[in-house]
C-alpha cells in the first residue's frame, strides 16, 4: 500500500528535532525521532531509543523511513557510510557533515574554497603552537577538532602550556584571536536538486561563549557585509553539498572583514528567531529541503524579531507571568529537566522599532532569572 504521507526519520531528541514536529504536522510529513533516551526533549516523536553511535540501531530506525536527517552532527562517519550502503537518503550526507565533525577538516576545505576565514594553523606540537603565538601577537583561540559546541573544546592561550593537555591526544586547531565588532550567523537552505534561499543576515549576542540573543535582521549592516554573507554561505552549501539547513556562524572583524567562525549542517540556534519572525521557519525549511520539496519564502514577517535563549528552567508559573506580563512575546519551551546552564528554551518578539522590540523580549525573559 502506498504511504499517504512521507517520513521523515531524525536522528538526535533534543530541542532540534522536537521543533520540527509542528512543522512536519503542518506539512502532512511523518517524522519519526531516534531519540537517546525515553524523556528526551522531542519525546511527542521518539518511535525509538537507541544508541546513534549503533550501526544496527540506526539501521534498523531508518528501516521505513523516506529521508534520515539530524538534530545534531556526532553521528559517527561509519555509521552514516552503512546508512547510505543500506540505500537510505541521508541529507546532509557523510561527505558534507564530515565537515561539521571536525573543525580542522573544515578550515582545510575551506581554504580549497577560497573562503575568507582567520588565520589558523594544524598543530601537534608545543613548538608549533608558540611559533603560531609569536606570529599572532601572542594570543590565539586553540580548539579542539572534534566534539565541541557551545564554547566547550575552545580555549584563548598565551602559551602552549595551556593546551598541553590536549595536545597529547593529537592535533589542535590554532587560530587567530580575531577582533571583531560582533558576531553574524547566515543561514541558507539548500535542496538535492540546488535550489537554495538565505534568511536575512542576524547577529548573535554571545555569553559565556553560548548564544544568548539573536537580533533579526543585524541592525546597521552595510550592503557590502550582507552582500558578503550571503555570498560566503552559498558557496560553502553549494561547495559541501549541503542538503537541510546550513548555518554559518561568522565575525565581522573590525577592519571590515566578513570571516567564517563555525559551521552547523542542521537547523541552528541562531535560526529560533525565524519560527515567529519569517515567512518560512528554519524548521519548515530544513524539511522541505531534505524532501527535495520547494523551499518556502525566507522573508520577514516584520522589521525586527528578537530571540533570546533561557538557561535552566522555564517553571510554568513563570510562562504564566511572562505571557501576561508581555502578551505578544511567543515563549518555546523545550520540554527539558531543570538543569543550571542548559538551553530550556527561548522568547522571541516582533515589532516595528528595535529599542522597544529589545525591551519586550528581554522583560519577559526576565521572567525565568
Amino acid at each position: 500500500m502506498r504511504r499517504l504521507m512521507p517520513v521523515v526519520g531524525v536522528i538526535g531528541g533534543g530541542q532540534l528535532a522536537r521543533m520540527m514536529i509542528p512543522a512536519a504536522v503542518a506539512l502532512g510529513v511523518e517524522i519519526r525521532v531516534l531519540a537517546e533516551a525515553a524523556d528526551s526533549s522531542a519525546r511527542l516523536a521518539a518511535t525509538a531509543v537507541g544508541d546513534y553511535r549503533d550501526e544496527a540501531t540506526v539501521l534498523e530506525f531508518a528501516r521505513g523511513c523516506d529521508v534520515i536527517t539530524f538534530d545534531h552532527e556526532h553521528v559517527p562517519q561509519p555509521v552514516l557510510q552503512a546508512l547510505q550502503a543500506a540505500g537510505a537518503a541521508v541529507r546532509p550526507g557523510p561527505d558534507a557533515l564530515l565537515y561539521a565533525q571536525d573543525k580542522l577538516m573544515m578550515r582545510e576545505r575551506l581554504s580549497r574554497l577560497g573562503v575568507p576565514q582567520p588565520d589558523w594553523v594544524r598543530a601537534e606540537s608545543a613548538s608549533e603552537v608558540e611559533g603560531f603565538l609569536a606570529d599572532h601577537g601572542g594570543r590565539a583561540v586553540v580548539k579542539t577538532p572534534r566534539g565541541g559546541y557551545d564554547g566547550k573544546g575552545v580555549r584563548v592561550v598565551s602559551s602552549a602550556a595551556e593546551v598541553a593537555d590536549w595536545l597529547e591526544g593529537g592535533a589542535v586547531l590554532v587560530e587567530e584571536l580575531v577582533s571583531f565588532r560582533r558576531e553574524l550567523a547566515q543561514l541558507i537552505a539548500r535542496r538535492p536538486s540546488g535550489e537554495s534561499r538565505p534568511w536575512p543576515l542576524v547577529e548573535t549576542v554571545q555569553k559565556g561563549g553560548v548564544c544568548a540573543e539573536v537580533i533579526a535582521p543585524a541592525a546597521h549592516a552595510s550592503d557590502a557585509v550582507e552582500r558578503a554573507a550571503a555570498e560566503i554561505a552559498t558557496s560553502v552549501a553549494n561547495g559541501l553539498d549541503v542538503t537541510g539547513v546550513l548555518a554559518v556562524e561568522l565575525f565581522e572583524s573590525s577592519d571590515g572583514r566578513v570571516l567564517v567562525n563555525e559551521l552547523a549542517m542542521r537547523p541552528h540556534n541562531s535560526g529560533h528567531v525565524t519560527i515567529d519572525g519569517s515567512v518560512t521557519s528554519q524548521f519548515e525549511q530544513h524539511l522541505r529541503a531534505v524532501l527535495d520539496w520547494p523551499l518556502g519564502d525566507t522573508s520577514a514577517r516584520a522589521p525586527w524579531s528578537v530571540m533570546i535563549n533561557v538557561f535552566g528552567e522555564l517553571p510554568q508559573p513563570a510562562i504564566m507571568a511572562a505571557l501576561g506580563h508581555q502578551p505578544a512575546v511567543k515563549v518555546h519551551a523545550y520540554g527539558k529537566g531543570p538543569r543550571a546552564g542548559r538551553k530550556a528554551g527561548h522568547v522571541t518578539a516582533t515589532g516595528d522599532e528595535l529599542d522597544e522590540t529589545v525591551y519586550r523580549a528581554r522583560a519577559a525573559a526576565a521572567h525565568f532569572d
